[in-house]
């Protein structure tokens, strides 16, 4: 079934009306109608005064009525100058957050359009709320190289760079406004750019460097293509209008007239016309460039200048339609601006719409490329209105696309990047002296219901939803234990008193003990330390702590002097070398600890007598023989002590001894010689001298005995 579209291109100049028929993608114009504006009530694209404009709307439905029946919806453009748009680049470290799924993704392309709409509404006028009508990805990113996808992926810093489009609330309401004073509804909307880059630049052509310019009246609207998506806009407020004038100025021509003659300058190449003198002028269009040849520079190198900025560089080739791109001599002016071959400017009419019917009826040349383009994107890319309620607040969406929940959210207001629960503060802590850092928990995405079911960012919503938002719970810091960090740990041994012993590593957090289930907090301190100290060894395992430092020591007292006797005292040592209880034990060390004893009386005069006794040593009949003196007794006040008698520590005795001089006859008590058996004539020297038995010994004498 064939069907019938009403279209209206309300321009600065005049409102065009077309009806169209679609019958399988194919577009069969029906009737148009023009009328020019009495009155200003149009300036640069933009409905100044709605009542006028809404008289001229309702002519032009009135006189298509008459031969086609009632008209009740009708498609319509804003105007380009309205049109905003920005290009932003976006971004985020993933560094924590694994593989990227969709939802993230989306998350990271809506902080773009977020970021965009802050800075056009920074550097507009307040007052204007911008909606984002759309948006296209033009490069994702990931650890700064380009890739076609960041699904799945997961890499250090993720990026996305989109352009976005925006357009004032002010432009549809005006339109709304004229069109129900017209008796009309709006059945869809479009952009005037987009209008006439859809039906002359198809998306399999976006992928060249092309602009695209609708010279009108007041306005010259530009859209840049490449990279297979629309990457710019832009309006220029000059347009047919600045060469009309002048017209008017050079010619001294009425403003209606000098559109008409300029009308006649580029369809028939001369003007014949009379200047509010009543001269008649005929002039031919060489002498007519020549005279307006300034008017046409300006507006090429306004046109070229505004290219340059969207673009960079000269795009490949540059498209003109409108009404005033038949300005004669304009496409060359605008090539050599540029810099580009002449044939790489070209004037596109309704020839070059290749879902348009060729009939009869269709008007030639670029002035109704616009109005057609506004029927067909109008009904391929329509803009419906879509009102749903955003956390029981109404919010209206343009659907110029498949409308999302982030779509909503970004109409609400409500920024993106704060409903995600911020990632849990990180620990800085120091293990064996190194610092490290533990991440604390991711932040929860958020609770996103759509008619009270679940949906993420990227579900569709559709006109009368009902959308609540609820933002993500922030993550916690980490819970990391000490063994977390440490694992399990091998015991050290420890030999005491020759047995191996083991024990666990002890653990020490900013200094102390710890049990290894500790909970690590910020800037704390680990180290695992493979020694201990003898006292929690000897906790540890349960043994015995060496006494107190006044019983260690065996003192006694001998003939008044105080005597400490080592080995008698207790034995305390690390690999036998003596120790304190806080001393450093490593692995595989060996501890020794005996015990002080009280030692019998025979055992202290044995030692006494080592340590203290003198000893003299002589040479007898040519042996080396030690002299010591004969056993001492020990008394305890005037009473002899036993020798198997126990003496305590800090016992007062006294120790005699008969003498400590030596004679000759001493020796006969360390030498097997029976002096009652020695008969007849023998003589004893000393140094070669002779001696008695009772002469006095000196270290080293010399004596003999002969028989």
């Amino acid at each position: 079934m064939k069907e019938r579209i009403f279209a209206l291109d309300i321009g600065t100049r005049s409102v065009v009306g077309m009806l169209l028929e679609e019958d399988a993608g194919i577009y069969t114009l029906i009737d148009y109608e023009i009328i020019e504006h009495d009155e200003r009530s149009m300036l640069d694209g933009q409905i100044h005064d709605v009542v006028a404009v809404a008289q001229v709307i309702m002519e032009v439905k009135v006189k298509l009525e008459e031969k086609h029946g009632q008209l009740h919806k009708v498609c319509v453009a804003a105007a380009g100058r309205s049109l905003q748009t920005k290009r932003i680049r976006m971004q985020h470290s993933i560094a924590e957050r694994g593989v990227l799924d969709r939802e993230q993704v989306q998350h990271l392309e809506l902080s773009a359009v977020q970021q965009a709409q802050y800075e056009i509404a920074r550097s507009k006028d307040k007052s204007t709320d911008y909606y984002c009508v759309g948006y296209s990805v033009l490069h994702y990113q990931l650890d700064e190289q380009e890739i076609g996808s960041l699904i799945d992926q997961q890499g250090q810093e993720a990026s996305v760079e989109i352009i976005a489009t925006f357009l004032p609330k002010v432009v549809v309401e005006s339109l709304l406004s004229a069109l129900k004073r017209s008796d009309l509804e709006m059945d869809a909307l479009t952009l005037e750019p987009i209008a006439a880059i859809s039906v002359l630049i198809p998306p399999s052509m976006r992928r060249l460097n092309v602009a695209l310019v609708d010279i009108g009246a007041g306005t010259s609207d530009i859209a840049i293509t490449n990279e297979g998506t629309i990457t710019a806009y832009g309006m220029v407020p000059k347009a047919g209008d600045e060469i009309t004038e002048a017209i008017s100025d050079h010619y001294l021509l009425d403003f209606h007239v000098a559109e008409a003659a300029k009308r006649d300058w580029a369809e028939i190449g001369t003007i014949t016309t009379m200047d509010i003198l009543g001269f008649e002028q005929q002039l031919e269009a060489a002498q007519v460039e020549q005279d307006i040849g300034h008017a046409v520079d300006k507006l090429a190198e306004a046109i070229a200048e505004s290219i340059m900025q969207l673009n960079a560089v000269p795009p490949k080739a540059v498209m003109l339609v409108g009404g005033g791109s038949q300005t004669p001599g304009l496409a060359m002016r605008l090539a050599k601006r540029l810099e580009l071959p002449e044939n790489r400017v070209a004037i596109r009419g309704t020839e070059a719409i290749q879902p348009l019917a060729k009939t009869d009826n269709v008007p030639s040349g670029p002035a109704f490329i616009t109005p057609i383009g506004i029927a067909l994107a109008a009904k391929q890319n329509p803009v419906h209105y879509v009102s749903i309620l955003v956390n029981g607040r109404v919010i209206r969406l343009f659907d110029m696309k498949r409308l999302t929940i982030g779509d909503a959210l970004l109409a609400a207001g409500i920024q993106v990047a704060r409903l995600y629960g911020k990632p849990g503060a990180a620990c800085m802590i120091t293990f064996q002296g190194k610092p490290l850092t533990l991440p604390g928990t991711l932040g929860q995405a958020p609770t996103i219901r759509l008619n009270q079911q679940t949906a993420s960012l990227d579900s569709a919503i559709r006109d009368g939803d009902k959308l609540d938002v609820e933002a993500g719970v922030d993550g916690l810091p980490p819970q990391v234990t000490v063994s977390d960090i440490t694992g399990d740990l091998d015991p050290i041994t420890v030999f005491y008193n020759g047995r191996p012993y083991q024990m666990k590593q002890q653990l020490l957090v900013n200094g102390q003990p710890v049990h290894p289930n500790h909970q690590l907090k910020d800037r704390d301190e680990i180290i695992m330390q493979r020694t201990t100290t003898i006292e929690h060894f000897l906790h540890e395992q349960q043994l015995p702590l060496p006494a107190l430092p006044d019983d260690t020591e065996y003192e006694v007292y001998i003939n008044d002097k105080l005597m400490s006797i080592d080995s008698f005292s207790q034995v305390f040592t690390i690999n036998e070398i003596p120790a304190r209880l806080r001393d450093q034990v490593n692995d595989g060390d060996s501890i020794r600890i005996s015990e002080r004893r009280s030692p019998t009386a025979s055992e202290l005069l044995s030692h006494l007598q080592t340590e203290n006794q003198a000893s003299l040593t002589v040479e007898f009949n040519g042996k080396t023989l030690k002299l010591t003196p004969p056993a001492a007794q020990l008394y305890s006040g005037d009473k002899p002590l036993e020798y198997d008698e126990q003496i305590p520590s800090g016992a007062r005795l006294q120790m005699r001894v008969a003498t400590d001089q030596f004679i000759i006859q001493d020796i006969f008590r360390f030498v097997d010689i029976d002096l009652t058996k020695i008969s007849g004539n023998f003589q004893l020297y000393k140094n070669g001298n002779k001696a008695s038995f009772h002469d006095f010994l000196s270290p080293h004498d010399k004596i003999e005995l002969t028989t």
